[in-house]
């Protein structure tokens, strides 16, 4: 059992009360803590930002920079993509585990992986994520949820847009793909991505008040399931290259980075706004 928190009754957990006694700490550790100096560093530019914008504002700004940040890294990463694709390095993968997927496909196991696939597509994310946005923001009370999921949400299909306009990469083959087929782009795969991010969010928001370690390790374990299973059947299906979900996947780890990082930053300033306003009464 965590020692840094207890349950408390009532309305204790909603708000920004619920923010700086719940929110502040995963089983021992204190998010708004930071121990190496550029963590520091940007913990008290996010401060000053607090006390101009409020803690929201700060919030929402750190979140837009961090869009900014992430259609350089998908430019980025893009380059870097080419690259190795000149060079036949992780590519020279796409091939082999294509024609090893279609030699495990059947009629039954098409229509099954289809269907699963479709959950992490542009109707089944979104509907996901909507309920774990409504759920959260209802039971807590407040706008944090919304924010951190909305703008996880926004700044993961930012990079899948940017990155298909970037390089433009053919998706495989229509004869060793399943039908219904995709013209889009192949690269990133935007599935893979939207996924990652939005499980990863949802998750980290979870276990922001799960009292006990194994609430957490089931959370980051199912998330991580789903998110991996979702790329893989991208892969499975003929719709994208592998190279296209392991391009998705380190696009979003560093993406949901950004966006936990901007969190942190929040409850840095929402703790020493408390103490500032304890101090002065």
């Amino acid at each position: 059992m965590d020692v840094s928190r207890q349950d408390t009754p009532g309305d204790a957990s909603a708000g920004v009360k619920g923010e700086l006694t719940d929110d502040r700490f995963v089983g021992g550790t204190d998010l708004a803590r930071w121990k190496s100096p550029a963590g520091r560093w940007l913990a008290s530019r996010a401060q000053r930002l607090s006390v101009r914008l409020g803690p929201h504002g700060a919030l929402i700004l750190i979140l837009a920079v961090g869009i900014g940040f992430a259609s350089l890294l998908a430019f980025a990463t893009g380059s870097v993509y080419e690259a190795v694709t000149d060079a036949d390095g992780v590519a020279g993968l796409d091939h082999p585990v294509l024609d090893a997927a279609i030699s495990l496909r059947s009629p039954a196991v098409d229509a099954a992986v289809t269907a699963y696939t479709d959950v992490g597509g542009t109707i089944g994310m979104p509907i996901l994520g909507l309920i774990a946005t409504t759920w959260l923001a209802v039971r807590r009370r407040f706008w944090t949820p919304v924010i951190l999921i909305v703008t996880a949400a926004a700044g993961s299909l930012f990079m899948t847009i940017a990155g298909k306009q970037l390089i433009g990469r053919a998706r495989p083959p229509l004869s060793d793909a399943v039908p219904p087929y995709e013209y889009s782009p192949s690269f990133p795969s935007g599935h893979s991505l939207n996924s990652f991010v939005i499980a990863g969010i949802v998750a980290y928001v979870i276990i922001l008040r799960a009292r006990s370690r194994r609430t957490r390790v089931v959370t980051v374990t199912v998330a991580a399931l789903f998110a991996l299973t979702i790329g893989l059947s991208r892969v499975f299906l003929g719709h994208h290259w592998l190279s296209d979900v392991l391009a998705a996947w380190t696009l979003g780890a560093a993406w949901l980075t950004l966006v936990i990082t901007a969190h942190r930053l929040y409850l840095t300033a929402r703790k020493t706004e408390a103490r500032t306003a304890g101090g002065s009464r």
